[in-house]
């Protein structure tokens, strides 16, 4: 029998998840920004990194990738 508490962590655990220390690196003493920031939101907002498009969680902005 499989209780609440199983089912809940099974439920947590997802493939890429990202986090905020993702989203920043440190090079030379400064922090650099690795995740494309949203144009309409600011530099405060994250745009979402998918296989063909890239996303704003926020305002909903999208810019699809170029096929070739």
């Amino acid at each position: 029998m499989i209780t609440m508490a199983a089912k809940a962590a099974a439920k947590k655990s997802s493939k890429g998840a990202s986090s905020k220390k993702d989203a920043y690196k440190t090079e030379g003493g400064k922090l650099v920004r690795t995740k494309p920031v949203c144009p309409k939101c600011g530099p405060g907002v994250f745009m979402a990194t998918h296989k063909d498009r890239v996303s704003c969680g926020k305002c909903g902005y999208t810019e699809f990738a170029k096929k070739e």
